[in-house]
């Protein structure tokens, strides 16, 4: 098994490990997080397309460490990103008569990890919780930094907690049964990063796209390890998205109106960030920060990860009018992450509407010239 050392997360509540490997053969999931349960009441939370696939092995292995374990297996989508699945989380934990030892497990994407994470938060003012991300975007991104919730008919991740988990196990070979369409969808917060903090990574991820894109377990450990870093970084230094780590909405803004629009679920969330990241970068350019080089050039690595690069045809007005009701607004104003060059990012409501509706409006031409 392919093994990095800890990437330890530096957080004000405790510090914590993620733990990234490539295990052959059948992933181990239990060995390296048993040591972080406290208490010996556990819930797994998964969905039903990870369950057949990791479940048992885990369920398992946690009950052979001397552990009682149940089980939650939610719908997978987005679209079950609510308080709905948080609830049936809840039945789980009350009728097993769990106490505030217990530890809750979530085993998925980014949707059961955010789902998991904000039950425990919430249960019983707050229990602990370990990440294993089985999915691309959530092992870069979403299950390091404790960003947790759900989302609202209103808005996506409207209603939440910041609660870190005890620790991460992030493990390639889980990608041996994700959907290339999901694993794309990874690789929008991959870019991200290099967009916004490490033009080196940009030219490295173009130099590696076919070993990518192969799935090479080596190079995807080397990736995984690099983007945990950045967000390691980044949440030691702004954990609660005063400052720096707003940058990592990079793309979201214009990203979660797609998701909102089309209907949550319709869009993956990474196929909507890289078609926000466009936007931004078109912004960016508008505003003289980026030149139309820069822009073709992040157009071509979006495009070599099988991401779409336009975003669906969203009338200018109706997309104002979602972007008002994401949570980077402050006192009225849009707040935008745009571009100075490839790998240096500001957060910025410092720019006409009227450059901003243009950039909306290039979107429908775009869709009419195809």
């Amino acid at each position: 098994m392919m093994s990095h050392d800890a990437l330890m997360v530096h957080t004000q509540s405790h510090d914590y490990p993620i733990f990234i490997c490539a295990s052959e053969g059948v992933p181990d999931l239990a060995s390296q997080i048993i040591p972080f349960i406290k208490g010996k009441q556990v819930l797994i939370v998964t969905n039903d397309v990870v369950a057949p696939l990791y479940l048992a092995p885990l369920h398992e292995a946690l009950v052979a460490a001397g552990l009682l374990v149940v089980d939650c297996v939610l719908p997978d989508g987005e679209a079950y990103k609510n308080q709905d699945s948080i609830n049936a989380i809840y039945d789980k934990l009350l009728e097993h008569h769990f106490a505030r030892d217990c530890t809750l497990i979530a085993l998925g994407g980014g949707v059961i990890g955010d789902m998991t994470g904000f039950a425990a938060a919430s249960f019983m003012r707050g229990v602990n919780f370990i990440q294993v991300p089985t999915t691309l975007l959530a092992q870069v991104d979403s299950s390091v930094g404790g960003k947790t919730g759900i989302n609202h008919p209103r808005g996506k991740n409207m209603i939440g907690a910041f609660w870190q988990p005890q620790c991460v196990l992030a493990d390639m070979a889980t990608f041996k049964t994700l959907p290339e369409r999901e694993f794309a969808a990874g690789m929008a917060e991959v870019i991200k990063y290099a967009l916004i903090m490490d033009a080196n990574f940009l030219t490295w991820l173009e130099d590696n796209a076919d070993a990518i894109n192969a799935k090479d377990g080596v190079i995807l450990g080397e990736m995984v390890y690099r983007c945990c870093d950045f967000k390691a970084q980044v949440v030691a230094a702004d954990e609660r998205e005063s400052g720096k780590r707003a940058l990592l909405n990079f793309g979201h803004t214009f990203g979660h109106v797609i998701e909102a629009h089309q209907g949550y679920g319709a869009w993956l969330h990474g196929e909507a960030v890289a078609a926000g990241m466009m936007q931004a970068a078109k912004m960016s350019a508008k505003l003289g920060l980026i030149n139309d080089d820069d822009v073709s050039r992040i157009e071509r690595v979006i495009e070599a990860f099988h991401l779409p690069s336009l975003p669906p045809v969203i009338a200018v007005d109706e997309a104002l009018d979602l972007m008002g009701h994401d949570k980077k607004v402050q006192q009225g104003k849009i707040r935008l992450v745009l571009l100075r060059a490839i790998g240096d990012a500001f957060v910025t409501a410092d720019f006409q509407l009227s450059d901003l509706t243009a950039v909306l409006q290039t979107n429908e031409i775009n869709h009419a010239d195809i």
